[in-house]
């Protein structure tokens, strides 16, 4: 999956997982990837394309600048553009965050930032995990460069919503903590879900996002 989900405009379309559906056995199933990606990212998608559909004058318009511009959006379609928008780019960011070359650990450049803000791969996998376990109800864990400090930050957001309009925020790395991401497997354990999400992380992405806005 490429980055032209986001940069993508309307119809939107659902573009194909990077790995195989069963490729993040057995810390992801396969059948929760199934229904993860072809039904609930679908019907986000569908969603949007629906609302969108008699508002010609936002068909230009991608799917970021969509959430970042919400300001032009008509009264009446402003929440499900917004819900639906903050659904495929929250889905889509956590699919590309996860690899089916399991184990992978932080590069060079993201254990620099992890050391310097968390003291070491622990520490961060125990704020993350713990920031996880603590979104009420559905929503998601972000990993963050502050681009200011230029340290790493962990964030939540809830529902759908996403980190696109918080300024100096970088987005780096998020877990989907819906109950879709992990019932079938993991029913209500959700620290169980975490425990194996950290073994599908794509440290590659994560690389090449903070490549992308290091400082010369």
């Amino acid at each position: 999956m490429s980055n032209s989900i986001f940069s993508s405009r309307y119809p939107f379309k659902n573009p194909p997982l990077p790995y195989g559906y069963n490729s993040l056995e057995p810390f992801i199933d396969s059948k929760t990837m199934h229904l993860h990606h072809d039904k609930h990212l679908q019907t986000y998608i569908d969603n949007l394309n629906k609302t969108l559909a008699g508002h010609k004058e936002l068909w230009g318009y991608s799917l970021q600048e969509l959430i970042i511009h919400s300001d032009i959006l008509p009264k009446d379609i402003k929440t499900p553009v917004l819900n639906n928008a903050g659904g495929v780019y929250n889905h889509a960011f956590y699919f590309q965050g996860m690899t089916d070359n399991k184990g992978e650990k932080p590069s060079e450049l993201a254990d620099f930032h992890i050391s310097k803000t968390f003291g070491s791969y622990d520490g961060f996998k125990k704020a993350i995990k713990d920031a996880a376990l603590g979104v009420f109800g559905s929503g998601y864990a972000w990993l963050v460069l502050e681009f200011e400090s230029d340290r790493l930050a962990v964030m939540q957001t809830a529902n759908q919503d996403t980190l696109l309009n918080m300024r100096g925020v970088i987005p780096l790395l998020n877990i989907d903590v819906w109950e879709h991401a992990y019932y079938l497997k993991n029913y209500n354990m959700r620290n169980e879900y975490i425990d194996n999400w950290f073994n599908v992380v794509n440290w590659q992405s994560v690389e090449c996002r903070l490549w992308s806005v290091r400082r010369v």
